[in-house]
């Protein structure tokens, strides 16, 4: 059945290869015919071989290439560019969507299955917490963009009744969708290429970890717990518009290596004794490729890690959790993993990260269009 559907993907923009274009990689795997629909695509040509086979529709802003390249500033004008897109043509629209690719208009004959990585950020919960860390700026852009998100959330709420059927990334996302939205939705996990993982079962005397460097990933937090801590090392991978300020005044102890090559970067990775990750994430692919290493997980208790790692009050564990997004926290957490580091296991850890494979997301995702395309209703 799939062969003969007539597929649009809706993808919010391809900038750079994350986590969502990923994920987005797999949908089109699963459906090669399907049209692509963004609303701008600068993805780099290194990074684009995968969508060489797909034809790709972009708004007016694509003709733009100064306004492409700063499309974040554009954001005010995406509801209105996303409802612009014809979709007549298609049998089944799949948006995956963190922004406002879910709002597209389909007709009634139509099927839409939204695959939802969270309702936008900055305009719902995570607003005062982005207002805090600085997110938002200062001045009249704060200003512009509070008062812009009080009327997005009206646009927002009024779309989320457009897909047939929506599907969350994670539970914490489910509940989100609720509190925002008041709709339901099932779960079905991202998928993480656990296959391209390197793993280790020796480990090296460091702990690690790996992020974009913006506020709130909290590798400020990090850095400084490990400065209480100098007689544990601790590598930072990553880059991103906080690497000037973090490589200021480094402890001893934490070495800022930047950004690395994939393979270099999961092979220290497997070499580490814990991954450290802290920010409040709606799923985190990062420690899942940890675990995948064998690298147990030290992770702040909220969000997709509170779901994806498992605590020592479970059987094979893979992790610990720190109670609050504070040093003192996390230190107590470094201290609970060292006393009991006998417990985590990399072959167990491994094996729970296999839960979270490409191939699982795959089989659910195609088990969940079948449904909706047998719903008569």
């Amino acid at each position: 059945m799939s062969s003969s559907l007539r597929v649009a993907v809706i993808h919010d923009w391809l900038t750079v290869m994350g986590g969502a274009e990923y994920t987005l990689k797999q949908v089109l795997e699963m459906y090669p015919q399907a049209d692509i629909y963004t609303i701008v695509d600068i993805l780099p040509k290194a990074e684009r071989g995968w969508l060489d086979r797909h034809r790709i529709f972009t708004s007016p802003l694509q003709k733009i290439p100064f306004l492409a390249k700063h499309y974040r500033h554009m954001i005010w004008m995406m509801p209105f560019w996303i409802e612009q897109f014809d979709l007549e043509q298609y049998d089944l629209i799949i948006s995956d969507s963190h922004a406002v690719a879910k709002g597209v208009i389909v007709h009634p004959h139509q099927k839409h299955l939204a695959y939802i990585y969270s309702p936008m950020r900055y305009a719902w919960d995570l607003s005062y917490e982005h207002d805090r860390i600085g997110v938002l700026g200062r001045g009249f852009k704060r200003f512009f963009l509070r008062h812009w998100f009080y009327h997005f959330r009206l646009w927002d709420t009024a779309s989320s009744l457009r897909p047939d059927v929506i599907v969350a990334i994670s539970h914490f996302i489910r509940k989100r969708i609720r509190k925002s939205w008041g709709r339901d939705a099932t779960v079905i996990y991202p998928p993480v290429d656990i296959e391209g993982t390197i793993f280790t079962a020796q480990k090296e005397d460091y702990y690690i970890t790996v992020s974009r460097f913006v506020p709130y990933k909290r590798i400020d937090l990090i850095i400084e717990a490990f400065r209480m801590m100098p007689d544990k090392q601790l590598i930072v991978i990553g880059d991103g518009p906080m690497y000037h300020d973090l490589s200021k005044n480094l402890p001893d102890n934490v070495t800022l290596e930047g950004y690395l090559e994939r393979n270099m970067m999961l092979k220290k990775l497997s070499l580490a004794k814990a991954f450290i990750f802290m920010p409040k994430e709606d799923f985190g692919i990062a420690p899942l490729e940890a675990l995948a290493s064998g690298t147990p997980v030290i992770a702040y208790r909220c969000g997709g890690a509170a779901e994806t790692v498992r605590g020592l009050n479970q059987e094979n564990p893979t992790g610990v959790f720190v109670a609050h997004q504070n040093e003192e926290s996390l230190r107590m957490a470094v201290a609970l993993f060292e006393s009991n580091q006998e417990k985590f296991v990399p072959e167990r850890c491994r094996e729970w990260a296999m839960n979270f494979s490409t191939s699982r997301f795959k089989e659910e995702f195609m088990k969940k269009v079948e449904k909706l395309m047998e719903d008569q209703e």
